[in-house]
């Protein structure tokens, strides 16, 4: 009998622990994907910063990587979403066209031309931005509540301030340089004659600010999007279909030439191959499932792991300098985005207890209708 007793025991710690591990999984599960989108961004913008230095068209470079983005995703949904019974209504199909326009038209085309006219940690540094912006956004959408007279709504509004100033502070001021990498004379003069040119300098900053205002509103539409068509791979796929669609006509436009079009076996290869791959089919994926979860305000709050990721790897790789703009503006950016973080946790806080204050008023009342 004492034996069983211990058994029963045993048994019931260990699937007591294995409860615990599941939560935990579950509860780390959304910044895990995050922290992997990071690393995945922060590759992008290396990859295609070389292959826009040697020549590649940026208007080509999208559409290839919208497809392979949808051949990725499209066969995932065959192999794991081959069930998926969700209908697909013109609502539906109206928001795909949308996330194709938003997503590769506007945002990545603009992206990639700030990202020729500035430097990779310039513009890994702008993406921070895109937490203050889709957190503004959301709200004018009512996906998110502002209560001003709470402490989280004030530390939001004076993080999205703060981060603005930062953005603003890297676009009109560049300053000495901080760090420089150990190169040639050459290189560096190669360097400032493309990179630190004040014209093209501003012309990139605001495209990047354009491309972050189209990245924000692709992902409030995506949040709203998932919740009315639940199948992320699915969803994915239509979408980087659509973005193929549109950016093939967008670069009939403004490309004419043919040979733009052709891929050789180096990084003419690689940028469309792993921008579709990596961001349009996993990242976005990814993406799709942690806005699924939590919203596309906490989706959106790692973009400074891929700036910090970013200005190794190009000091390292690109051989790119730090100005002392962008360090202090990255700093002021950095700064207002976890007062936006520490505001959205400090609201979630206190939901959670009034929640757990009203069920326990429920449960009282229950009880006293019980012992009458």
């Amino acid at each position: 009998m004492e034996l069983k007793m211990k058994e029963q025991e045993e048994s019931a710690r260990v699937g007591s622990e294995c409860r615990k591990r599941e939560r935990l999984i579950d509860v780390l599960t959304p910044y895990i994907l995050c922290i992997i989108t990071n690393f995945f961004v922060a590759g992008l913008i290396i990859v295609v910063k070389v292959s826009l230095e040697k020549g590649f068209s940026r208007y080509v470079l999208v559409p290839y990587g919208q497809a392979f983005g949808a051949l990725t995703t499209g066969v995932l949904a065959l192999l794991y979403e081959r069930d998926n019974h969700n209908k697909i209504s013109i609502p539906i199909l109206r928001n795909i066209f949308f996330l194709g326009l938003l997503g590769a038209v506007l945002a990545t085309t603009l992206y990639y031309a700030g990202l020729k006219y500035t430097s990779s940690t310039f513009t890994a540094a702008t993406g921070n931005l895109l937490p203050s912006i889709t957190f503004v956004l959301a709200i004018l959408c009512r996906m998110e509540k502002l209560d001003i007279s709470q402490r989280g709504a004030q530390a939001k509004i004076v993080g999205t301030v703060v981060a603005f100033a930062g953005a603003t502070l890297m676009t009109l001021y560049k300053g000495i340089i901080v760090v420089s990498p150990l190169h040639t004379q050459h290189s560096h003069q190669t360097f400032t004659s493309k990179a630190s040119l004040d014209k093209n300098w501003l012309k990139g900053s605001f495209m990047l600010v354009i491309s972050i205002l189209s990245y924000s509103a692709f992902y409030i539409l995506q949040a709203k999007t998932i919740k009315e068509y639940p199948s992320p791979l699915a969803l994915t796929a239509l979408t980087c279909l659509s973005g193929t669609l549109l950016s093939t006509i967008m670069a009939a436009i403004f490309d004419h030439k043919l040979s733009s079009w052709r891929l050789s076996w180096n990084i003419t290869l690689l940028a469309p191959i792993y921008s579709g791959v990596a961001i349009y089919g996993i990242s976005y994926y990814l993406q799709t499932l942690v806005s699924q979860r939590k919203g596309p305000v906490f989706m959106t709050a790692f973009r400074p792991l891929s700036t910090l990721l970013t200005a190794i790897m190009g000091l390292l790789i690109l051989r790119e300098a730090l100005h002392l703009g962008s360090i202090l503006g990255a700093m002021l950016i950095i700064l207002g985005l976890y007062m936006t973080l520490w505001g959205n946790e400090s609201e979630r806080k206190k939901k959670h207890t009034e929640r757990g204050r009203y069920g326990q008023t429920i449960e009282i009342k229950l009880e006293n209708c019980n012992e009458r």
